[in-house]
């Protein structure tokens, strides 16, 4: 751990624009619509229209508490992020703050980690977004869609970080559109206004019958929050995109302060929705998924075929913010030192193709596990990546309780975003992280033991290469 960390860094550090080779490093060239709808649709993930059901047969309506809990630890960890990466935007974001903060091993260790945890994010939606497709034109085998869309958004970032953002831009508007309609119409059938529906089901009173709020009792809160905390992942990939537009800290500072209600519309608001036009316990949440089920339950014709349009997008969205992640982090990682130094390199356009190249062959080679070993080697990458995310909000914590005092010391005009309460709701963040870590030992129904303690094997990996990688430098 560095005893004096500092804002300043020496050329080709942590948030040093520039590349080694090509023509110059990352170009800015995200407009501001661009990264609006990237922070919106990073916290839209596919894991809200898919994931949700099993929270809410665990939790019932008590559910919204669970949502309620894991988004206010985001905004809480977002809002730490934003006060970092406003006063010093960097293409690492969080890893290169806790380079500066607790030292290379935690930058390099952190950020080693979030790349893992996208590549093997590309394989998952890879497949998840082929079943779609071959369900709609069975012509072309599974393994041919997941390489089809592997391709052609690798293509999309190779292009130049316009295009990626181009792509995101109307991949999240879709989703936002999607969401937005579907509260909107769900609201008015609860209240008995939507024209030509009968919602017979639907109502308030689904929020305390059928055995109550919280029908499991006050414990499935918690066991809610574990099914749901990983579909908040992709929060700060705004704060990565913000070194590439015209103003960081102004872009950081945007995507940072609208977090809260982006997340009170889309996660509350449509969960809401679900367990307000239908019981909680209503079979078709289970079978068809909430979403389907509500628009089901609404007599919306092809409900079906609609909600997987919607969740193709989520998951092309996921693959080309997946991609530009990882990319990104390992551009970071190898201004650092922390990785070959080609992936810093960059081409004409500003595009870090040998960190975009290297990222996509690891998750070309994820998507052939999946396919050919599903329950072994595939199984492990997933879940040895399950914890990453919490993993990366403690760190993040960590790293501003010292920053904060740095930036302070040195360059108290950049706080223009300022963590609440500094630094006691720090600590609380950081009080609640470990708690949910640690329940997530005991729960062994869900499998949360078995993830965390495969993260944690991974993790411990990771640190001990960065002090061994550390050692030798010093000799």
């Amino acid at each position: 751990m560095t005893s004096q960390p500092t804002l300043k860094e020496p050329t080709g550090g942590p948030g040093d624009p520039s590349g080694s080779g090509g023509s110059g490093g990352l170009q800015a060239g995200l407009k501001s619509r661009h990264l609006s709808m990237i922070a919106i649709g990073g916290v839209i993930g596919a894991g809200l229209f898919v994931g949700s059901s099993s929270g809410i047969a665990t939790a019932g309506p008590g559910i919204l508490l669970s949502y309620t809990l894991v988004g206010t630890l985001v905004v809480l960890v977002m809002r730490m992020l934003g006060e970092m990466s406003a006063a010093n935007p960097t293409s690492g974001s969080f890893s290169a703050h806790a380079d500066r903060a607790l030292g290379r091993w935690a930058g390099f260790s952190i950020g080693w980690l979030y790349w893992f945890f996208w590549v093997v994010v590309l394989a998952v939606e890879a497949t998840a977004g082929a079943v779609i497709l071959e369900g709609w034109i069975p012509a072309v085998p599974q393994w041919g869609w997941a390489l089809i869309v592997m391709v052609v958004l690798t293509a999309t970032n190779l292009v130049s970080v316009g295009s990626y953002g181009e792509f995101e831009f109307w991949f999240a508007g879709i989703k936002v559109v999607a969401i937005a309609a579907f509260i909107v119409v769900g609201l008015l059938a609860i209240f008995g206004v939507l024209p030509g529906v009968d919602a017979e089901q639907a109502g308030l009173a689904n929020l305390t019958d059928h055995g109550g709020f919280l029908p499991n009792g006050p414990g499935a809160i918690l066991v809610g929050v574990l099914l749901v905390v990983f579909s908040f992942m992709g929060s700060e990939i705004a704060t990565l995109a913000a070194g590439e537009t015209g103003d960081p800290a102004k872009a950081v500072t945007k995507a940072t302060n609208s977090i809260i209600w982006r997340i009170a519309v889309f996660y509350l608001g449509s969960i809401f929705v679900v367990v307000t036009l239908l019981p909680w316990d209503a079979k078709s949440i289970e079978e068809d998924g909430s979403y389907v089920a509500a628009l089901d339950s609404l007599g919306i014709p092809h409900a079906g075929q609609i909600m997987n349009f919607i969740v193709l997008t989520s998951v092309l969205s996921c693959l080309n913010s997946g991609l530009y992640t990882a990319s990104r982090m390992a551009f970071s990682l190898g201004r650092r030192g922390d990785a070959p130094k080609a992936f810093a390199r960059t081409n004409a356009r500003g595009v870090p193709m040998p960190a975009i190249l290297s990222s996509v062959v690891f998750g070309f080679v994820a998507v052939f596990l999946n396919y050919a070993f599903p329950d072994s080697i595939f199984l492990f990458l997933v879940n040895s990546s399950g914890a990453v995310a919490l993993f990366v909000w403690l760190v993040i914590c960590f790293s501003q309780l010292r920053l904060r005092k740095v930036i302070e010391r040195e360059s108290p005009e950049k706080l223009v975003v300022r963590m609440w309460l500094y630094p006691y709701l720090t600590w609380a963040t950081i009080g609640l992280i470990l708690f949910v870590l640690g329940y997530m030992l005991t729960d062994t129904e869900h499998g949360n033991r078995e993830i965390l303690l495969l993260s944690l094997l991974v993790a411990a990996v990771v640190v001990g290469l960065s002090l061994v990688r550390q050692k030798f430098a010093k000799a």
